[in-house]
């Protein structure tokens, strides 16, 4: 309850108090999937001209509007102090992980998970999907979840054993969840486009795309169609900040690794690399990099961070999501997900 109208941002309508704004002009922007005017004062001004039917005149207008609407500029160091005493950490559902993280996952910014196969990814972001909904007081966000799946690794079920956990209705937790398959990266960009649309009225506290990267590595092979692939992959990235910029949400991202081809990254421990990158690197605001460990434990490293130290945690997966580890190496909560062949939803 409460996320039906927790969004603060303004929609567009607002533009109508602007000398020579026309309802056709509301219109034709939210066409173009622009819906808030966070999003107008955010969009460069040629972005905003390739929407046909509005002059650059009525755009210039736009952005002084908007501008005397929305507050810019410097601010000191001690107020941004201020606020970011104020900024909400989702839980991960560890104490371990939450620690590392000095709080959970931050909202209003890219939190990259990479890793390898089976290592958690796709399962913390059950979790995730799950602890977003929880009350602030639990360490939540008390807002819903907008899932962008691009590898088909989405599953019901595990939301609802993640509930039952934190004591969450099965029901109400899968219905607080917008989940959409992408099919291309066309289709994966045109869903992020959407999504401001659908968040709009809406207390959104997380969106997840899982697997940010898949899709472009699978569609643009070879040296000569990577600049093709990173201006797009970039493009992708920009709307993801802009969303967590406008709605103030966390945004998870996870990315698959690949054997680094320098014959000397033996010797310096960097054998696996995240894909996308220079581009990816400095699009996320935290990298975590996830690793097996022995037996069934997980390790969990900053790998970047402007405000984290290099540090790792252990956690385990469990049939309650992502758990820390008890004394003596198991889970306190439920069974392992690990103790069995590897399903489509193990990663």
């Amino acid at each position: 309850e409460g996320m039906e109208d927790g969004s603060t941002t303004m929609g567009v309508e607002v533009l109508l108090n602007c000398e020579g704004i026309q309802k056709r002009h509301i219109d034709l922007l939210r066409k173009a999937n622009v819906h808030t005017i966070d999003q107008v004062l955010l969009m460069p001004c040629r972005e905003l001209r390739q929407i046909e039917g509005i002059s650059d005149k009525t755009i210039e207008k736009m952005k002084i509007f908007v501008k005397g609407q929305m507050e810019q500029g410097f601010q000191s160091a001690k107020d941004y102090a201020d606020q970011s005493k104020n900024m909400i950490k989702l839980q991960t559902g560890s104490t371990a992980i939450d620690t590392l993280l000095e709080g959970g996952i931050e909202t209003g910014s890219i939190t990259e998970l990479v890793g390898e196969f089976r290592t958690g990814k796709t399962q913390l972001c059950h979790t995730l999907a799950v602890t977003c909904q929880l009350p602030l007081e639990s360490n939540g966000g008390e807002g819903k979840c907008l899932w962008i799946d691009t590898e088909n690794t989405f599953r019901p079920s595990r939301v609802i054993a993640i509930a039952k956990r934190f004591n969450l209705d099965p029901e109400r937790t899968l219905d607080n969840i917008m989940i959409a398959r992408a099919y291309n990266s066309e289709h994966q960009l045109e869903l992020l486009i959407q999504a401001t649309g659908a968040m709009v009225g809406h207390r959104y506290s997380l969106v997840i795309v899982d697997s940010a990267t898949a899709l472009f590595r699978a569609e643009y092979t070879g040296r000569g169609e990577l600049n093709e692939r990173q201006q797009k992959l970039g493009r992708f990235l920009r709307i993801l900040q802009r969303l967590a910029d406008i709605f103030g949400c966390a945004v998870v991202v996870t990315n698959q690794v690949v054997t680094s081809p320098d014959p000397m990254a033996v010797y310096t421990g960097n054998v696996l690399q995240p894909i996308g990158g220079n581009i990816m690197a400095h699009a996320s605001q935290t990298r975590l990099f996830l690793k097996k460990a022995r037996g069934d434990t997980r390790k969990m490293q900053v790998f970047d961070s402007p405000s984290l130290p290099e540090a790792e945690a252990e956690y385990r997966i469990t049939d309650g999501g992502v758990d820390d580890l008890s004394e003596d190496g198991g889970g306190k909560k439920g069974k392992s997900r690990f103790g069995k062949k590897k399903d489509d939803d193990d990663e």
